[in-house]
């Protein structure tokens, strides 16, 4: 089973990916989450 993450974690992944300067994979490495959820979170969040 896929662990499942808060939606404030969720919303601080994605601030960190979009505004620090790492790349993905970096981001996804440091913080313990597979770089395909961050992506499809990132997606999501440009969508709203």
């Amino acid at each position: 089973m896929a662990p499942r993450y808060t939606d404030e974690f969720r919303r601080d992944a994605v601030r960190i990916a979009t505004t620090s300067g790492l790349t993905r994979p970096q981001v996804s490495s440091d913080l313990g989450v597979g770089l395909s959820p961050l992506n499809k979170w990132v997606q999501k969040h440009q969508h709203e």
